[in-house]
């Protein structure tokens, strides 16, 4: 492809994404520039501590609790109070926490704060996710989304390397680093990113927002095919997290590395930060079954042919093919999320969806572990290429005959909402008032009645 043939799509990628989506990038992007715990909580813990393995991988683990505890309290915060309201609480909190945990030095203590800092961190997500599904037309969501997901690896990837350096020098300066990143993050928020969540009809006297709105987590619970879906990314999840705890144990196992974990590892981030936009652009409009099946299947499998790597490039040959199982999935899975989610609900049903990630981050290093101790690395490579095929066949079987974009009528219902409210603060200024009711997709008029005079007569009435 020509120099103007990659402008020309790098133009297209981005153009006609609203200046809203923009800003709540930048902000994910910060957020994963400062990333430090998360990345080096357990070189901290064993070198700079002293700690057991044992005892970090209690810490570890209690982080990943409390991302599992606040993913469904942070989906009815993004609800009830609002997308922008639940990210600022999220990541002001994220910053004290983080910042805390860096002067802890009693082990209860560092267990205690890990705990919430995992709950913070990962408050955000279900408020971010919801907000994109917001303000980012139906037909450019699976573009945003692989945007956004574009920005958290390739702001991890700066991170990892500053934070390598950063380490060496001071851990604590790490943690302060990035309470002050996650700051500044709140404070984009705050001044560029408007809310979003969709507007509601007036709730009568003695009637509770949820069930006005018909959605609760009971209805989410409910929600067979959606439930399914969020099953089916715990299974995938399982697989995808083997990158990060099976796989070193896998090759420290056969005598590599720390260094050459790392240069395998680094090509997951490579890939993703050179092909997310271009594969994004290939899939965007294709059948979302077959991708979500596809990627399934690569992602199994990538990860079951690790049971033949002895190298340091044959391991890289099979990250390449689950990286791209994962680029592929990524934007797809959320933006089948978002079509099976109803406008009202997107948080609670995001933060459903979520907790399927934060439970696999939980379970995979135990799975791992257990396996390769008792029955070695290779049955598990076997397992995660039968998880992969379950996934798979999920997949296809769960959406079939799926519904159109519920999402499409309903934020078209929105902007005719918005509008209709702008015409009637018109009218009122002309003496003209207008009211009308959207059902079906179609705005209906009521009533309207024209002012001739200082006291004003009733024109007429019409039935819509």
């Amino acid at each position: 492809m020509s120099v103007d043939g990659l402008r020309r799509a790098a133009r297209e990628t981005v153009a006609g994404l609203p200046r809203e989506f923009w800003w709540l990038w930048t902000s994910t992007l910060i957020n994963r520039l400062g990333a430090f715990v998360a990345t080096f909580m357990t070189l901290y813990l064993t070198l700079e501590g002293g700690y057991s393995a044992s005892y970090v991988g209690l810490v570890v683990a209690l982080h990943g609790l409390g991302g599992v505890v606040s993913s469904l309290g942070a989906g009815v915060m993004t609800d009830r109070l609002g997308r922008r309201p639940t990210m600022l609480i999220a990541q002001v909190s994220t910053a004290l926490s983080v910042a805390v945990l860096g002067f802890m030095v009693n082990p209860v203590a560092i267990a205690v704060v890990a705990f919430l800092v995992g709950m913070a961190s990962n408050a955000s997500r279900p408020a971010v996710q919801a907000m994109m599904a917001d303000i980012v037309p139906a037909k450019d969501r699976v573009r945003a989304f692989s945007l956004n997901y574009w920005a958290i690896n390739l702001g991890f990837a700066v991170s990892s390397i500053a934070a390598g350096f950063i380490a060496e020098y001071s851990y604590l300066a790490g943690f302060i680093g990035e309470a002050l990143m996650t700051l500044a993050c709140a404070v984009l928020v705050f001044v560029k990113v408007p809310e979003s969540r969709p507007e509601r009809a007036p709730v009568a006297p003695g009637e509770k927002a949820a069930a006005q709105d018909g959605v609760r987590l009971s209805t989410v619970l409910r929600d067979g095919r959606f439930m399914s879906v969020v099953g089916l990314s715990f299974v995938l999840a399982l697989v995808f997290q083997q990158g990060s705890v099976g796989l070193p144990l896998a090759m420290g196992a056969q005598g590599f590395s720390p260094s050459d974990f790392g240069t395998v590892i680094f090509v997951n981030g490579l890939l993703i930060v050179a092909l997310q936009i271009p594969v994004t652009r290939f899939i965007q409009h294709r059948d979302p079954r077959k991708l979500l099946v596809v990627s399934a299947l690569l992602a199994g499998y990538g990860f079951g042919l690790t049971a033949f790597a002895g190298s340091i490039a044959l391991y890289a040959l099979t990250v390449c093919v689950w990286t791209l199982a994962e680029i592929v999935n990524a934007p797809t899975q959320t933006g089948l999320v978002v079509q099976l989610s109803p406008a009202q609900g997107r948080g609670r049903y995001q933060g459903m969806y979520t907790m399927s990630w934060s439970a696999a981050a939980l379970v995979a290093p135990l799975m791992s572990g257990f396996v390769i101790d008792r029955y070695g690395a290779g049955w598990l490579w076997g397992i995660c290429a039968a998880l992969g095929t379950v996934a798979a066949a999920g997949y296809w079987l769960l959406t079939r005959n799926l519904p159109q974009d519920q999402n499409e009528k309903q934020d078209q219902n929105q902007d005719k909402i918005k509008v209709q409210a702008q015409e009637n603060e018109q009218a009122q200024e002309y003496g003209v008032g207008e009211v009308a009711v959207v059902e079906s997709g179609v705005l209906t008029p009521v009533a309207a009645v024209v002012r001739t005079d200082g006291a004003g007569t009733e024109a007429g009435r019409a039935a819509g």
